[in-house]
């Protein structure tokens, strides 16, 4: 496929994407929205002049609503129907191409557009599937010969969250408070935190309602899943690590987690299924599942201090997932919980066995034994006031690419 829109042969929103998000146009109003290179497009306009008509499925304009819920609620059949429409639109000798009117009321450059939150989150729910990334804190805070729990290869762990502070791309995150204990020290102490870390993970995002009492299936599990974004599970570490037993993270995780603006449709990441992780023991019956449900991603954390250049503190990749979004579904709701449209998974911090790979500052610099050296010089053991974290997603094949852009927040100091 080849667009009439000129793109940077690097672009992460090239023809093979089609994301979905929602942006405010003219300052004035908001609508759904996909993205080709450096070029927002305006479904709902899109809509009104009838580029749609041909898709069943849409009997109104889904693509006028604040977030994506209303259209991704309508299931695969019509999202699915929609992005091959829009790669038939944006490709050459279309309808759309020598149509200069629809393009000038439908086509934005990127910096004139303010992106959204792109869904409204009922529920979160944060996993723990990366087995580096447990192991590495299980030696940091327990016994190094016992650092994955007894049950961590039998399910995929994780904690049902809050949704309220999950914000987009570029939001400010203030510094938490909270109790910590020093090692030192008899009792607690109150005040803002020291240890403030970022978490480099993934998230998926739902698009059906559930009854209570059914559950999905591995092999149900993607038709479930509408697409993904990236996502910075902002952590007070010194906060996390006195209260989390025994009932596991509340105010260290609670303050803020910041995703990226587009959601990027597992059909647009079709070509990057790689192998999992070989699991032993062998799961039981209702986690096991056929094919490649993972995905070759490269993902980059930089750091960029409040004067001075972006640096890159991390390379990883969302293969070395030991769980899998299947499995991570199939179990949250093989008990019964029902699950609604919007609803985000993140997948847990993403870390290889290389250091250099590791996912969170706690382990970049062994919970602040070996600081990180920054471009300029600078030292960090976390993240201080005034620091952008940025994160960037892509995958690559073939002389294909499929990226998700980035999802940046600065640390502003506690009030």
């Amino acid at each position: 496929m080849k667009s009439f829109v000129n793109y940077a042969p690097d672009s992460d929103f090239s023809i093979h994407n089609i994301p979905f998000g929602v942006a405010v146009f003219d300052q004035e109003y908001i609508a759904c929205c996909t993205r080709i290179g450096d070029i927002v497009v305006d479904l709902a306009t899109l809509y009104d002049y009838g580029y749609f008509d041909e898709v069943e499925g849409i009997n109104e304009n889904v693509f006028e609503a604040y977030t994506l819920n209303e259209f991704i609620e309508l299931g695969k059949p019509v999202t699915n129907a929609v992005r091959v429409k829009l790669q038939e639109l944006l490709s050459d000798d279309s309808k759309l191409a020598n149509d200069e009117k629809t393009k000038e009321d439908c086509f934005f450059d990127l910096d004139k557009v303010k992106m959204m939150m792109p869904v409204h989150v009922p529920n979160y729910t944060d996993f723990y599937s990366s087995i580096e990334h447990a192991t590495n804190v299980g030696k940091m805070f327990r016994d190094p010969a016992t650092a994955l729990l007894p049950n961590w290869k039998h399910l995929p762990v994780g904690y049902h969250g809050r949704a309220s502070s999950i914000v987009v791309s570029g939001t400010e995150i203030i510094r938490p408070k909270g109790q910590t204990k020093a090692p030192d020290m008899d009792l607690p102490t109150f005040g803002p935190s020291k240890q403030l870390d970022f978490e480099l993970e993934m998230a998926f995002i739902v698009n059906k309602n559930t009854e209570m009492g059914d559950s999905i299936s591995t092999e149900e599990a993607e038709d479930t899943i509408f697409g993904m974004v990236l996502f910075n599970d902002w952590s007070a570490r010194d906060i996390q690590s006195w209260e989390y037993v025994p009932l596991g993270p509340f105010l260290g995780k609670n303050f803020g987690s910041s995703v990226s603006p587009w959601v990027v449709t597992l059909e647009a990441l079709e070509p990057f299924r790689t192998e999992s992780p070989v699991q032993e023991p062998a799961v039981l019956d209702y986690l096991k599942f056929s094919g490649n449900k993972n995905f070759d991603i490269n993902l980059q954390v930089y750091l960029q201090p409040e004067k001075g250049t972006e640096c890159l503190i991390s390379e990883s990749n969302y293969k070395y997932m030991y769980w899998n979004m299947a499995q991570q579904l199939a179990h949250h709701t093989v008990n019964g919980c029902n699950v609604e449209v919007g609803d985000m998974y993140a997948s847990g911090t993403i870390s290889g066995e290389d250091p250099k790979s590791f996912g969170s500052m706690l382990e970049l610099t062994w919970r602040g034994q070996n600081p990180l050296k920054l471009n300029d010089g600078q030292e960090r053991k976390f993240i201080e006031d005034h620091d952008t974290v940025i994160m960037r997603g892509y995958a690559e094949k073939d002389g294909i690419r499929v990226g998700f852009g980035e999802v940046t927040g600065t640390i502003l100091p506690a009030k």
